[in-house]
């Protein structure tokens, strides 16, 4: 939770590897060029109802609250032979939950010598002979470190988003996904949206020039207030937090990160490029519990004089919108009230028919996916990519809780950690339950 050192020198921008973009993200192509590129050169995915049948494929379930058992439950329901055969989790109660449930869906009996607890159950569920696959669904703090050891002992990988809190986890990442690369290891990630027919076939028209040159972009989640749990007499500090984790900063890297992530991922996505720097705004007017924030409004500035404008937002009785828009110098792709594109004027040029092709459930479809990739011998690696967006929010994000500009290479360079050192239930000094991050006050680009 220490925010130390969260400019360095950039001492860190020459070791390339590391921290280099990949190609897609360093410049600018033309979007309205003469080439038409096909499904297939761009990476669409296949789509099929079911993934196709083949060698059994274990996997170990790594988190067991309900993002992790919804997780297990859409790779359970992928395709045929596939089965869940550890668990790992801090609490016995969430674990005991989750199994109850996969055995009432699926029949999925997990045997006890393979359901381990504690901050290292990670650690022994991932080592299991029998694993091939992992799925990381805990609070995104953790994801860093459990991903590099499951690259690390060859696993394939279901990685959910975001994939970090801060700039150090980032680069944890980024060197993770380029070792499973090296692997040939399949790693599917949850931006759900690049699972979805209807944002691929939009995709596709904007690469081949539909809306011109892209100009500019925005990205909102904007909602009512979410889930949060009170600190219980019985609970540690420790334990709090992990209950309650969307709300902790440090755990979830607050809820520009865990959900307005997906928006900013498919800009992301369709502009191609990094932002130059960042300037945001935002605020804690109404959440009951943790240290995070109620709001977020960032600018984020690009070559060429481009521009995002990101909103995020949990305050009841407010304006709705999740909704991604990208402005081009001949129309605009929307996902406001169905994926769409218009012309400047608004008339409708292309508008996904859901009546003859309705949409699949992108969280199943992600699993279709990674099971498929597997066998298939088709690798895909997603995780860069997530790596790249959530650095963006995190550039977001930093900027707000400052209020100061904040560039690329600043926030890619930064030593900046979010969390404790050691983990154990107990006492945590360094959260102060409620004490949001003060813009104008903060450490920043100043120091």
């Amino acid at each position: 939770m220490k925010r130390r050192n969260f400019l360095t020198n950039a001492a860190m921008l020459g070791t390339g590897t590391v921290v280099g973009m990949p190609a897609i993200l360093t410049s600018c192509s033309k979007q309205g060029t003469s080439k038409t590129f096909t499904p297939e050169e761009l990476g669409m995915f296949s789509f099929s109802d079911v993934a196709p049948d083949g060698k059994p494929l274990n996997a170990a379930l790594i988190g067991c609250g309900d993002r992790g058992t919804g997780a297990a439950l859409q790779f359970l329901a992928a395709g045929p032979n596939l089965k869940i055969v550890a668990m790992a989790d801090v609490f016995a109660d969430r674990m005991e939950r989750s199994l109850n449930i996969l055995r009432k869906e699926f029949n999925n009996e997990v045997p006890e010598q393979n359901r381990f607890l504690g901050f290292d159950a990670y650690k022994k569920a991932i080592a299991l002979s029998g694993v091939d696959v992992v799925l990381l669904t805990t609070p995104t703090h953790f994801r860093p470190e459990h991903f590099k050891t499951a690259v690390e002992a060859g696993k394939h990988v279901f990685m959910e988003k975001p994939c970090a809190v801060d700039p150090s986890g980032i680069r944890t990442v980024i060197a993770a996904a380029r070792a499973a690369k090296g692997k040939g290891l399949t790693v599917v990630t949850g931006n759900q949206r690049r699972h979805s027919r209807a944002y691929w076939e939009a995709f596709i028209r904007v690469r081949n020039g539909a809306i011109g040159d892209i100009c500019s972009a925005s990205a909102h989640w904007d909602q009512g207030a979410w889930w949060n749990k009170r600190h219980r007499p019985e609970w540690s500090d420790m334990e709090y937090c992990i209950r309650n984790w969307f709300n902790i900063k440090w755990l979830s890297g607050d809820h520009i990160l865990d959900q307005a992530i997906h928006n900013i991922d498919v800009v992301t996505w369709f502009m191609g490029v990094k932002p130059a720097r960042a300037v945001g705004f935002g605020g804690r007017a109404q959440r009951l519990t943790g240290d995070i924030f109620d709001f977020f409004s960032v600018d984020y500035y690009y070559d060429n004089n481009r521009r995002m404008l990101t909103t995020a937002r949990q305050i009841d009785d407010t304006e709705y919108n999740v909704s991604e828009q990208v402005y081009g110098t001949k129309g605009v792709f929307s996902t406001k009230d169905g994926v769409h594109i218009e012309d400047l004027a608004g008339n409708m040029l292309w508008a996904y028919d859901y009546k003859a092709n309705p949409e699949k459930d992108h969280y199943r479809q992600e699993h279709i996916h990674l099971v498929e990739s597997i066998r298939l011998n088709k690798c895909i690696n997603q995780a860069e990519d997530l790596a790249y967006s959530t650095l963006v929010a995190i550039l977001g994000r930093e900027a707000a809780y400052t209020g100061k500009s904040i560039t690329w290479e600043e926030i890619m360079s930064s030593n900046l950690r979010y969390g404790p050192e050691t983990y154990e239930l107990g006492k945590l000094p360094d959260y102060h339950e409620g004490e949001a991050p003060k813009p104008g006050k903060a450490p920043g680009a100043a120091g």
